[in-house]
């Protein structure tokens, strides 16, 4: 291994190709308990990067930042530990007051 970039919450370590395919297991490994990605080169071009899945959809589908609030706000609350049903009771008693007063 070459030597390592660092990123947001996650270390980047730049290997060969060679060395990725011949330890491709022991990389999945590192990149799940490490939080580590890895720059994949071959002939000391940077070709590819090996990282987690939710590393990936983080960059693929970044979050909208209305999302992020919500969460932040649902977490401050406790409203993340609702079941399905019980909201699904508070849609229909809000519905039902709304048409009650005639709405």
């Amino acid at each position: 291994m070459k030597s390592s970039l660092r990123s947001e919450k996650t270390t980047s370590t730049v290997v060969s190709a060679l060395n990725a395919r011949t330890g491709f297991g022991k990389l999945l490994r590192r990149i799940e308990d490490e939080r580590r990605s890895f720059v994949i080169e071959k002939r000391g071009t940077p070709r590819a990067v090996l990282l987690s899945i939710r590393d990936y959809l983080r960059l693929a589908a970044p979050e909208p930042e209305v999302l992020r609030v919500i969460g932040v706000e649902s977490h401050r609350k406790g409203t993340t530990t609702l079941t399905t049903r019980q909201i699904d009771r508070v849609i229909q008693s809000t519905r039902t007051q709304k048409l009650k007063r005639g709405g």
